[in-house]
């Protein structure tokens, strides 16, 4: 037996029908979950999210389970996580007060947070025997589907609601927020974050009593919270995947007037509406490049990431860098000139310009592209300061200063004494 705490929180609104049982079968689980993880002790602690029934006298029923009592709804998360703030465990975890869930399950919950040093281990609902209504098991399937595509990390089951959690990783998950799509934001900054999860199938059951949980306004809500953790984990993901998309349909609209062009070694006038087309997603292809390299080197003022930055987003970030951006520049500049020069030329001795519109849509494409790169440097420049000055900020805060800086900011911290009158 090791020295592994296990603290088990039942978030509770309104749930007279079912919190008995379940209360009962947890302490009727806990022998069994006690012993096949090696824990030393297991506690559970009920939380009442602002009941208005029987809750709370039922609960208070058990002396051996802790009762909280909001007196007001806070929310879903809130219960939680003022369960886990109270609670003593080092492992934490959290089980649906509707009886859906048989928490037995904690005993190989437990067993594989301790055994694989799990960061969190998801209790999924999605197997075979789950009675999840069919609605709810399509909306799961879709927020695993993009949350997996989003982040390059599976889990079949993002809004489980029975789960363990070791307190010290609780660092990397904080904040969470306080509604029902506290779990579906767990789950994302867990992936996101590069926390090691691991998932283990549990059966569902029907749920006792009316379900507090709305399809589609927490549905939106949970894409929200998925979007969210990938804006503020991994918003290079998102942003090269739009890059890309844009290269690739710009190329696509292009590969018919480019065969037609060696073909006939002609640019017709039918050709005009892929270049505008194309202009525009090649200006908009080339910011969310430039915005996935300078996110990249963001990243250094955001949440702590375990992993390095990913690859393609720091090769992005690399390449476009001194004295790079001043060769793609000065590449763009001449290209700029050789395809509006002959324009500029004519405007400037006839007042009239013939200059063929491909050439016009090209030149203005190769201009705008090296403002944005210009722009873009600049704000490379402006990241490069803050993290020098941040890294001598920290620097100075663990370095003794010599006598005579210390004499120097004693007098800068003294107070002017007012000039006295003659």
């Amino acid at each position: 037996m090791n020295h592994e705490r296990l603290t088990i929180v039942i978030p509770a609104l309104n749930e007279e029908e079912a919190i008995g049982d379940t209360i009962f079968r947890c302490l009727e689980a806990r022998p069994l979950i006690q012993e096949y993880a090696g824990l030393s002790h297991v506690e559970i602690v009920v939380v009442s999210d602002g009941s208005t029934d029987k809750t709370v006298d039922i609960a208070r029923e058990f002396e051996e389970v802790a009762v909280i009592v909001f007196p007001q709804n806070r929310g879903y998360g809130a219960a939680i996580k003022e369960g886990w703030r109270q609670g003593s465990g080092t492992l934490l975890a959290f089980l649906d007060a509707d009886g859906t869930c048989d928490p037995r399950h904690f005993a190989e919950m437990c067993r594989l947070a301790i055994e694989e040093s799990a960061d969190v281990v998801l209790g999924s609902r999605m197997g075979p025997q789950s009675k999840m209504p069919r609605l709810r098991r399509v909306g799961n399937h879709l927020y695993a589907f993009l949350l997996g595509f989003l982040c390059g990390r599976h889990v079949t089951d993002t809004a489980s609601g029975m789960r363990v959690v070791r307190r010290g990783s609780l660092r990397q998950l904080y904040p969470l927020p306080d509604g029902l799509h506290f779990t579906p934001s767990m789950s994302a900054r867990a992936l996101l974050n590069d926390l090691r999860v691991i998932e283990t199938p549990i059966g569902y059951s029907e749920r006792r009593g009316e379900s507090k949980l709305s399809v589609v306004r927490d549905g939106v809500r949970f894409l929200q919270t998925i979007f969210d953790g990938v804006l503020c984990y991994r918003p290079e993901r998102l942003l090269l995947l739009g890059a890309t998309l844009c290269v690739m349909l710009g190329l696509l609209l292009a590969l018919h007037p480019f065969e037609h062009y060696l073909a006939t070694h002609r640019v017709e006038d039918w050709m005009i509406y892929r270049f505008v087309a194309c202009h525009l997603l090649g200006s908009f292809g080339l910011l969310l490049l430039l915005a996935t390299a300078l996110s990249n080197q963001m990243a250094s003022f955001g949440p702590r990431r375990r992993e390095a930055s990913p690859f393609w987003p720091a090769l992005i970030s690399a390449s476009l860098r001194w004295p790079a951006v001043a060769v793609l520049m000065g590449a763009l500049f001449l290209a700029t000139i050789f395809l509006l020069w002959p324009g500029i030329v004519e405007y400037v001795s006839s007042r009239t310009v013939h200059m063929h519109w491909s050439r016009l849509i090209a030149g203005t494409f190769t201009l705008f592209s090296m403002l944005q790169i210009a722009v873009f440097a600049v704000l490379m420049k402006v990241i490069s300061i803050w993290q020098r000055e941040r890294s001598f900020g920290a620097l100075t805060n663990v370095m003794p200063l010599a006598p005579n800086e210390i004499g120097n900011v004693a007098s800068l911290q003294r107070p002017i004494e007012p000039a006295s009158r003659s």
